[in-house]
């Protein structure tokens, strides 16, 4: 890939950042389609991110994905928000246009795509069960409801954030079945009668020592299990795989967010399954 001063910038905002996959597939997908951008990664720490905002303006970047912990926070700096980031108060996509910045969220409709796709997992009708409340919840939730689930369960560790989401949901998007299991009361049998699938939006299992936050006599009775950690196998996971319940990691989410950001950024599709090489190379290679 050759950088010259015609090359356009684009790039991610988070804190840390340092362990993105997304420059891996984002270059090799500019690369494969001879399109004359780069995608940088850029450690952005909370106190800095309203300048860091207006960087993207000063440096004529083309767009920036958002990731954890700006994805609310980001939305006070930003000049128009697409419809969805609008309902959901959350934006993880930033396109400049012209110098003006628009923000998006992709994530849930890449959330769904890879469920459908990758696991071949329709959310109609079934019950879900959520761990977290974060900007990934938010707009995981939101797709979901697009999908006409039947009902959220969400579980946080800090009650009042998943009370916020519960209200959130049911003011912005009118969606009333959604009931709040207290972190502590999560393994209750009695909740676990009807679950379909688990979610689990926490960053609990990025480490090796990390807890299992879920009984195995209660993930054995879902039909999918998903968990959006993406830079290891989670405890969740395995024991998804030992009981023989399908389930995909945040590597397939993470690819079609990324390839939807790429198409606002470029109107160009996205060849997905270059960017699907690319990373699962990239892992391979790091062992």
């Amino acid at each position: 890939m050759e950088i010259k001063g015609t090359t356009k910038i684009t790039g991610i905002f988070g804190y840390p950042v340092k362990h993105s996959l997304s420059p891996v597939f984002q270059n090799s997908a500019f690369e494969y389609l001879g399109l004359d951008y780069i995608y940088i990664p850029f450690e952005i720490k909370p106190k800095d991110l309203k300048f860091a905002t207006k960087s993207i303006k000063i440096f004529s970047i083309v767009g920036v994905n958002v990731t954890i912990p700006h994805k609310k926070e980001i939305i006070k700096y930003i000049d128009e928000l697409d419809a969805t980031s609008e309902i959901l108060g959350v934006v993880n996509t930033i396109h400049n246009i012209d110098g003006k910045l628009k923000g998006y969220t992709t994530d849930g409709d890449g959330f769904i795509k890879s469920l459908k796709e990758e696991g071949n997992f329709n959310p109609k009708n079934k019950n879900i069960f959520i761990l977290g409340a974060g900007g990934s919840s938010y707009a995981i939730c939101g797709a979901l409801i697009k999908e006409k689930v039947n009902y959220i369960f969400i579980s946080n560790r800090t009650y009042e954030n998943a009370l916020k989401l519960k209200k959130h949901l049911n003011k912005k998007l009118n969606f009333k079945n959604v009931e709040i299991i207290p972190f502590e009361k999560r393994n209750e049998k009695n909740i676990w009668k009807n679950i379909d699938i688990i979610i689990n939006t926490t960053s609990v299992g990025m480490k090796e020592n990390d807890p299992l936050l879920i009984e195995k006599s209660n993930i054995e009775k879902v039909k999918f299990v998903y968990d959006i950690v993406y830079n290891r196998k989670t405890e969740l996971l395995k024991v998804a795989e030992e009981l023989k319940i399908p389930n995909l990691d945040g590597l397939s989410m993470l690819i079609y967010q990324g390839a939807i950001s790429f198409e606002i950024w470029t109107g160009k599709k996205a060849p997905i399954e270059i960017m699907k090489k690319s990373l699962y190379e990239k892992i391979k290679s790091n062992g």
